[in-house]
């Protein structure tokens, strides 16, 4: 039996744009779809909130020039490219999955409706979050927390590049030390930088708790979904 029975997974656009980091690698893509895949066999539904960052990388990418609205409006249509595409690669391999847009854009993809969302996990099929919150000023991050509360998740798990919640960059400190399990208040007064200051209040407030997780380490995903101690835990 799955430790979980629901789980908000999410993924960072630049985890589906493979070595290049920009666009879509689909054959990279596909490998991280059929891990998701694998997991949900063992009886976990998944929600999974995508980034845009393979395709747009927001102010990063942009001058001055123009408003933030603007910035994150080009933002959540490159999330809504990566929600389609991911759910189309969920389905090939073996997990059907729909996507939700959390602003309108039928018929090319469906608006999010909780209920909606809720029943179509609840037969079975994946569902993947575009568009962010729908709102400007908001991260994905604050996406997944959302989403995850709205659909009654046991858990968010974060994929990124590192396996956990470190007390500093790994990569530029050799000592840097690894949590196991992390308070969402320490995270907040030491800003570590696990998830922005919104979503990681959202999940505190709502007793949702984070499991953060190396993405690229394979089986990682199926252990995490088993109950096993993966990466680290902010509860």
């Amino acid at each position: 039996m799955p430790a979980y029975r629901r789980i908000l997974l999410k993924l960072s656009g630049e985890a589906l744009g493979g070595q290049q980091g920009f666009g879509l690698d689909a054959d990279h893509a596909s490998g991280i779809a059929a891990e998701v895949a694998e997991a949900a066999r063992g009886g976990v539904q998944f929600g999974i909130v995508v980034g845009g960052g393979n395709f747009f990388r927001g102010t990063r990418d942009t001058s001055a020039k123009l408003e933030r609205q603007t910035v994150d409006r080009m933002g959540m249509l490159a999330t809504v490219v990566n929600a389609v595409a991911f759910a189309d690669l969920l389905t090939q391999n073996g997990l059907p999955a729909q996507a939700m847009s959390a602003i309108g854009m039928e018929p090319l993809v469906r608006r999010f409706e909780r209920d909606r969302a809720v029943e179509a996990l609840e037969s079975g099929q994946a569902v993947v979050f575009g568009a962010g919150t729908g709102n400007p000023y908001f991260s994905t991050d604050t996406a997944a927390s959302l989403r995850g509360v709205e659909i009654g998740a046991d858990l968010v798990a974060k994929a990124t590049q590192v396996d956990g919640v470190y007390d500093k960059d790994p990569n530029k400190h050799s000592d840097a030390v690894r949590y196991e399990k992390i308070s969402y208040a320490e995270t907040l007064e030491k800003n570590l930088g696990v998830m922005d200051a919104a979503a990681v209040a959202l999940c505190r407030e709502n007793s949702m708790p984070v499991r953060v997780f190396r993405l690229a380490e394979p089986g990682a995903l199926g252990r995490l979904a088993a109950g096993e101690n993966v990466g680290t835990l902010m509860a």
